[in-house]
């Protein structure tokens, strides 16, 4: 575990700390050979096809989207050309089931420039 992850999720307020730990380990679990980072001010994973972002109110968890189609792109949320992100506002917003799916098509189909 990287130490500058674990500072940037300890720093955070609750319940987006919570919120952190918890996608965090579904992320490790889903894809537990990835690289787990800090880039960007955020936590980053598989050199930049994911991030995990504490926001005011919120989380996002962000995904390439480069090599999906529109049908997959809708699955996000937000207006980038090269990311989108799904929000999580609580706990009890967490679907893991659904979280896996998404990490799982992102990292076999997104197609990401390391950074």
């Amino acid at each position: 575990m990287d130490k500058k992850v674990n500072e940037y999720i300890e720093k955070q307020k609750s319940p987006q700390k919570e919120i952190l730990q918890k996608v965090r380990k579904i992320f490790l679990k889903t894809l537990p050979s990835c690289e787990e980072k800090t880039a960007w001010g955020v936590v980053t994973y598989a050199q930049g096809k994911f991030y995990i972002a504490a926001m005011k109110t919120r989380v996002h968890v962000g995904f390439a989207i480069n090599g999906l189609n529109k049908e997959e792109i809708s699955l996000f949320e937000g207006s980038g050309k090269t990311m989108r992100h799904i929000k999580i506002h609580s706990l009890e917003d967490i679907d893991e089931e659904k979280l896996v799916k998404l990490i799982k098509m992102v990292n076999k189909k997104a197609i990401c420039k390391p950074y």
